[in-house]
């Protein structure tokens, strides 16, 4: 089989144009949308410390599968209730991880998952409620490689 020099100058304008368009869709050095996340969530409004129990291991052997437990002290009534819970990581490319969404037919304000991360980290949970407030808490994991540290 015999290559062209037609077929050789296609196929390399090919692989540059896969090249140029893969690099412009994901920046190596992209930063962490965390803030941006944040202030769409909350529509700019500073969320307050409190009413939520953000559960994750402090060090985690392995960052592909992370135990966590969010739950927000609510009632859970027609009049009080937690609407959405959006939970973030601000060492992962991409900073959101997960959005549960909750109504007083929910009964608790409580959802159990599993989560990527990159590195260490804070794992940042921010609650919207009903009345239009919204509730903070964070906390830090340290993922380690093979339980050796890192």
């Amino acid at each position: 089989m015999t290559i062209t020099r037609r077929q050789t100058l296609f196929v390399g304008a090919a692989a540059i144009a896969a090249a140029a368009l893969g690099q412009a869709a994901v920046p190596a050095h992209a930063a962490n949308d965390l803030e941006e996340l944040s202030k769409k969530f909350t529509g700019g409004k500073m969320p307050v410390a409190g009413k939520i129990k953000l559960d994750v291991p402090e060090i985690a052997e392995n960052g592909n599968t992370v135990p966590m437990t969010v739950s927000v002290d609510s009632p859970m009534t027609d009049k009080e209730y937690v609407q959405e819970v959006l939970i973030l990581a601000d060492g992962n490319p991409r900073a959101g991880v997960a959005t549960f969404h909750f109504s007083p037919a929910s009964g608790i304000a409580e959802a159990n998952t599993r989560i990527r991360l990159a590195n260490t980290q804070n794992i940042v949970a921010i609650a919207k409620m009903n009345d239009g407030s919204f509730y903070t808490a964070s906390k830090q994991v340290k993922v380690t490689i093979g339980g050796c540290g890192g």
